[in-house]
């Protein structure tokens, strides 16, 4: 039996839909498994696991739950490496915009200046056998928002496997995870629509089939602060304090985990599309579809058998 079911948690709408014996149960479960994660990772909730650390920031290490210790050096390790426009550290310079909330604002320069210095993933210090975060600058704030979908995600599928589900699919906000074959088609496949960056949100440039697999799209049109005639998007570079420059509206990478997804969505975002498009190819696991501002759109070898072009 399937069911689906919706929930609003953070700051986007997440589907579920769970195809086994017991479905209320699974969906009950997810839901449960969804708001622990929540109070773990979240860098807006004052009272989450993450902002304990945030709180002790040049004080104290803090010993954290395995799993928060385990993206943040993953997130550490993957803002360390070239090419790179993933930065865990970058909490201050997010807060001082807070784009996305009612409260977003263009910042003085000033405080970009002391968001920038502060945002150095290299002064996050982990001890492993102590599973101790401890930032060592005082104002330092992790931010896992480019990693902790996708990671919740695979640790959501991974309970439903255990469960032996038939199927299931998870949907965290335009972060898609499925498992199993969809029994709504006749080949199983699961049909994910990538959106157009230029039409209003469920206006599609083209339709991707996916078995077992992740789709995440990072896009500059989704989150925005709008001062005059000027729009500033959500996604900032980490040297400059501002929102990146680049030719990109959107990329999707596809990959096996959801993390993974998510990890190369920020990491290859804002780069030259030939840039981008080299280190995927080299990177084994991912593929990716790339469009443009001017719509001019770019797809991997790996998924063009698997994608319906809808807008020319």
């Amino acid at each position: 039996m399937q069911l689906s079911h919706s929930v609003k948690m953070m700051g986007t709408i997440i589907d579920i839909v769970v195809d086994s014996d017991t479905p209320h149960q699974h969906i009950k479960e997810v839901c449960h498994l969804l708001t622990v994660y929540k109070n773990r990772f979240s860098a807006n909730d004052n009272d989450s696991e993450l902002m304990i650390i945030n709180h002790n920031a040049g004080i104290a290490p803090v010993t954290v739950h395995p799993d928060l210790f385990e993206l943040i050096e993953l997130g550490k390790t993957h803002s360390l490496l070239q090419p790179s426009n993933l930065d865990i550290a970058i909490g201050p310079l997010v807060q001082s915009w807070r784009i996305g909330f009612e409260d977003a604002k263009v910042p003085d320069k000033e405080n970009i200046q002391k968001a920038i210095a502060l945002a150095n993933p290299e002064h996050i210090i982990l001890n492993a056998a102590e599973k101790s975060v401890f930032l060592n600058h005082k104002g330092m704030k992790i931010d896992l928002g480019a990693l902790a979908k996708g990671y919740i995600a695979d640790k959501i599928m991974d309970y439903l496997k255990t469960e032996n589900v038939s199927s299931a699919m998870i949907n965290l906000g335009g972060n898609v995870l499925v498992y199993g074959n969809n029994p709504k088609r006749e080949g199983g496949e699961w049909f994910i629509g990538i959106q157009h960056p230029q039409k209003k949100r469920g206006q599609n440039l083209g339709i991707l089939r996916i078995k077992n697999k992740s789709v995440v799209t990072s896009g500059i049109y989704e989150r925005y602060l709008k001062i005059g005639d000027k729009d500033y998007h959500h996604i900032f570079d980490r040297r400059t304090g501002y929102p990146i420059e680049t030719e990109m509206a959107s990329l999707t990478i596809v990959a096996d985990k959801s993390v993974d997804c998510e990890i190369w969505t920020t990491r290859l975002f804002g780069l030259s599309l030939l840039k981008a498009l080299a280190t995927i190819q080299k990177t084994s696991g991912i593929e990716a579809i790339i469009i443009t501002k001017d719509n001019r759109f770019a797809i991997t070898d790996g998924l063009k058998q698997d994608f319906q072009l809808l807008y020319s």
